[in-house]
């Protein structure tokens, strides 16, 4: 493990609890420890000190970062480091204990112009009933590409774009900007061999509608990177069409209504009703089918479509300036 190349963790915080057992697990992964874990404490008003003492003997630094969102933390942890390479750990993800042994074999087989491996995610899901929809959801980062839940990247490439684009302001699209802008430099990315453990957080019933906010960042994307950087990134394509559709149904119903077109209003709110109905069993038939869980993915069905179209709209205006990248030109 002495020849395999040096690397530094950089793990950005919002003081959640899991981020004692993120750093517990790392330092139980000894075979190839990191030459120091930056933790970046991103709190916007920190109420007490982080648990840094779950490290063991890591070699541990801490930065303040005021709540500036996960890339500006990045950014501000990995430009501190004097390694060949950074890896980029989540404060909810558990490394495996070969999970260094595994790291330096990754490193060790990088030729010269691989500029980031990525680390395989691994969810559980309870194995006595279905998973739930949010469960669901976080299972599906074994298949996301490039997320920086475990990412390692060659320092030199991060330095070259400039690291994370903080215009980015949530723990979404900011790994799949940096992934595409990384390979538009010339290097290339590859997944490795180690495993990383990501349990599925707990969360209230209304955490799918606020991950709605997410479509403002597929806008600037687009924006960005073009209308292909969906398969250039690897990235699902969601339903917006559909919630384009059943939206504008449920805003043209009363329009209709109001202008005395009776029979094109009850048309238009069947299209809506039934385009509403879709959408919620598609997300209660693969689930548990709880009282709780129906009760949830009906309610949020109803609110889904019309908040991703208006988030969506609202990242096009907000970034109605932004300059494309040159390889979109």
């Amino acid at each position: 493990m002495t020849d395999a190349p040096a690397y530094s963790v950089v793990v950005p915080t919002i003081g959640r609890p899991c981020l004692a057992d993120c750093l517990r697990a790392l330092a139980a992964a000894g075979d190839h420890p990191p030459d120091e874990v930056v933790v970046v404490d991103d709190r916007p008003e920190p109420t007490g000190p982080l648990p840094l003492e779950a490290a063991g003997g890591l070699r541990v630094r801490s930065l303040r970062t005021g709540g500036r969102g996960p890339a500006a933390a990045r950014n501000a942890g990995w430009r501190t480091v004097r390694t060949p390479w950074t890896v980029f750990l989540d404060d909810d993800v558990q490394v495996l204990p070969d999970w260094s042994r595994r790291l330096a074999d990754d490193l060790g087989a990088a030729g010269a112009s691989t500029g980031g491996i990525q680390g395989r995610l691994r969810v559980p899901l309870p194995e006595d009933r279905r998973p739930t929809d949010w469960e669901r959801g976080t299972a599906g980062l074994e298949h996301a590409a490039w997320a920086t839940a475990d990412m390692a990247y060659r320092t030199a490439a991060l330095e070259e774009v400039d690291g994370f684009d903080e215009r980015f302001g949530r723990a979404f699209r900011e790994d799949a900007d940096l992934a595409l802008r990384v390979r538009e430099a010339g290097w290339s990315l590859h997944r490795g061999a180690r495993t990383t453990r990501h349990p599925v957080r707990e969360a209230d019933r209304w955490a799918s509608v606020r991950a709605q906010r997410g479509n403002a960042d597929d806008a600037l994307m687009t924006r960005l990177h073009g209308p292909d950087w969906w398969a250039r990134a690897q990235a699902p394509r969601g339903r917006l069409p559909r919630h384009a559709l059943v939206t504008s149904m449920a805003l043209t119903a009363p329009a209709l209504a109001l202008t005395g077109r009776r029979r094109a209003a009850g048309l238009a709110g069947a299209l809506w009703a039934l385009g509403t109905a879709e959408f919620a069993l598609a997300r209660i038939k693969p689930g548990p089918r709880t009282p709780q869980e129906i009760t949830t993915m009906v309610a949020t069905s109803v609110v889904i479509p019309p908040l991703a179209i208006r988030h969506w709209l609202d990242g096009l205006i907000r970034h109605r300036r932004v300059t494309p990248l040159r390889s979109t030109q």
